[in-house]
């Protein structure tokens, strides 16, 4: 029974125990906060935000907002499409439920303070906490820049009606985060029991705090703080890739020695405490008919690249197909009636081609003329993916819930039932990473890039490389060679959205980046894998900070003014 007593104990937290309310529902705060396991409790009752989906339960949405993927609903459609206002759903909420999750972590630390209890174990618990604590604010500061800062000197039992604090700077609330990750540094332990794995340690704030510092382009302080944990500067933090890229997104890799800190998910009976993977990524395939609100851009399956490391081209297998519709329609269309084909292009050098790209392609994505296990009339089923209209689920074809002849996701999304550990689609039990070592290596290699220090990215880089079996960079043939600090960025460009897409991060990345507007600004048009068009971006400069909404403005005018755009 995988983590079982980590996830009883937040089950127990989250639906009887709510620790921003008062008066409390089912505990009596008197009588909570007096032991060892009233504190173990209570921080683990914060982590149970996590799963909210206006937190980090549904992360991978902000892929959509990018280059590497699109779609609708309530996969960020108001946000791609340019709609939102300072009282957009999406917006609001995740304004609120991060805060929500800060006062519960304020709650906790507030609490713990307080409490008789051995002074290294009230240390660590207070660490945790604000480890978490720091992580919200984080997110909070990159979607809305300067927010107010409330800290455990709050009580809410007190203070609800007058939570009226200004927003504060970018640099007071990154000041804030840094505190809050030295004391969790200082304070949390290298490792826990395996019946504890998934909780904050002192890897994962040094990992987060070098990304704070990233984000700022403090390369010098990032590069110290990430060798610290790649190298294992004053501990052995026993982090390693996964021998499996496909493995770490499954139940296999779950809570492998790539992860640094991940969203622990269970399913099963009884258990629905999974995050919502197959049914906004999955299709009318996947198990419980799902509905693939993300999808992967046709452009990002365009970008990886061949199996010796030379880009990939289309033209170099049916010439004309790039500038051609024609062309694309007659290498991918298929026709059939009632699940029989009629006409079908040549599947066979279609899977040659794609099985000579990066293996990492097809352990992502499910592309056209490959195969996925389904879950169909209540049993597993070989689906495929085929490119044509009217495709149905149960004549073995996998059916975009739009229409759309598009690639799918096939990491993070489960196959059959997974052996009845899946029993509710909107509760995958697949553990979801926020910080993983392949993403470190590769933020790693950007400060050494930053700070002229080519020969070391490259090595990080090729670490990430390896574990795909794609060829190093600067190993021979001309066409991996990289020469200067815009070569190597470019490199990283291409690897971080190769290796980390479906995670969420790209967003973030190309916010940081400044490129956000270059890559999607408004008027680009997504495109399906035979070049119809799909939806147009909205995106505007304003949009590069979400608007405070106005409702929290409403209740509390010293937040204005507005971000900029906004006002």
């Amino acid at each position: 029974m995988k983590k079982l007593t980590y996830l009883i104990t937040i089950l127990i937290l989250s639906s009887c125990y709510k620790l921003d309310t008062a008066p409390y529902d089912k505990v009596s705060a008197s009588s909570f906060w007096k032991t060892e396991e009233h504190a173990l409790q209570g921080i683990l009752g914060c982590y149970a935000d996590m799963r909210d989906g206006n937190l980090f339960g549904q992360f991978f949405f902000y892929d959509n907002l990018t280059d590497i993927a699109m779609g609708y609903d309530i996969g960020f459609g108001d946000v791609i499409g340019g709609a939102i206002t300072n009282r957009t759903g999406s917006i609001v909420n995740r304004w609120r439920r991060t805060f929500d999750g800060i006062q519960r972590t304020n709650h906790a630390i507030q609490n713990i303070t307080a409490m008789d209890i051995e002074a290294d174990k009230k240390e660590a618990f207070i660490a945790e906490a604000k480890f978490l604590r720091a992580l919200f604010y984080f997110h909070l500061m990159n979607l809305f820049g300067g927010v107010p800062l409330y800290d455990e000197t709050v009580d809410l039992n007190k203070d609800f009606n007058n939570l009226m604090e200004p927003r504060a700077s970018e640099d007071e609330v990154r000041a804030f985060i840094l505190r809050d990750l030295e004391t969790a540094i200082g304070g949390l332990p290298v490792q826990y029991d395996t019946q504890h794995a998934g909780r904050a340690t002192k890897g994962a704030a040094y990992a987060l705090r070098g990304k704070v510092y990233l984000y700022n382009q403090q390369w010098d302080n990032a590069i110290q703080d990430f060798e610290e944990i790649v190298y294992n500067k004053s501990n052995n933090y026993g982090y390693a890739l996964h021998t499996s890229y496909a493995e770490l997104f499954n139940l296999k890799g779950d809570n492998s020695a790539e992860m640094i800190f991940a969203i622990q998910n269970k399913g099963g009976v009884g258990f629905p405490y999974g995050m919502p993977m197959a049914f906004y990524l999955g299709t009318r395939s996947t198990f419980g008919s799902c509905w693939n609100n993300g999808m992967p851009s046709t452009a990002f399956a365009d970008s990886y690249e061949n199996l010796d490391g030379t880009p990939f081209n289309w033209d170099d297998h049916f010439p004309g197909y790039t500038t051609d519709n024609n062309v694309k329609r007659a290498a991918m269309i298929s026709t059939h009636t009632n699940g029989v084909y009629n006409t079908l292009p040549d599947t066979a050098k279609l899977g040659e081609i794609y099985r000579n790209r990066d293996p990492r392609m097809m352990e992502t994505l499910v592309v056209p003329y490959s195969w996925y296990t389904g879950w169909v009339a209540n049993q597993a089923r070989p689906m495929q993916l085929v490119m044509a209209t009217g495709v149905n689920e149960n004549f073995g074809q996998i059916r975009n819930n739009r229409g759309w002849l598009t690639y799918v996701w096939r990491k993070f999304v489960p196959e059959g039932n997974l052996d009845g550990e899946l029993t509710n689609r909107e509760h995958t039990p697949f553990n979801f990473p926020l910080i993983r070592l392949g993403d470190v290596l590769l933020m790693l290699a950007e400060a050494y890039n930053e700070t002229g220090q080519l020969d070391k990215a490259i090595v990080e880089l090729n670490k990430v490389r390896a574990r795909s079996n794609m060829p190093g960079l600067n190993s021979g043939p001309a066409w991996l060679a990289v020469n200067n600090g815009e070569e190597v960025f470019d490199r990283i460009f291409h690897e971080r959205a190769v290796e980390l897409a479906g995670e969420g991060l790209r967003y973030f990345d190309l916010k940081r980046w400044n490129m956000l507007e270059e890559v999607t600004g408004g008027g680009v048009i997504e495109k399906s894998v035979v070049g119809d068009n799909l939806l147009t971006r909205g995106f505007q400069s304003r949009h590069v900070l979400w608007p405070v909404p106005a409702q929290e403005i409403e209740l509390n005018p010293a937040l204005a003014p507005n971000n900029p755009g906004w006002e």
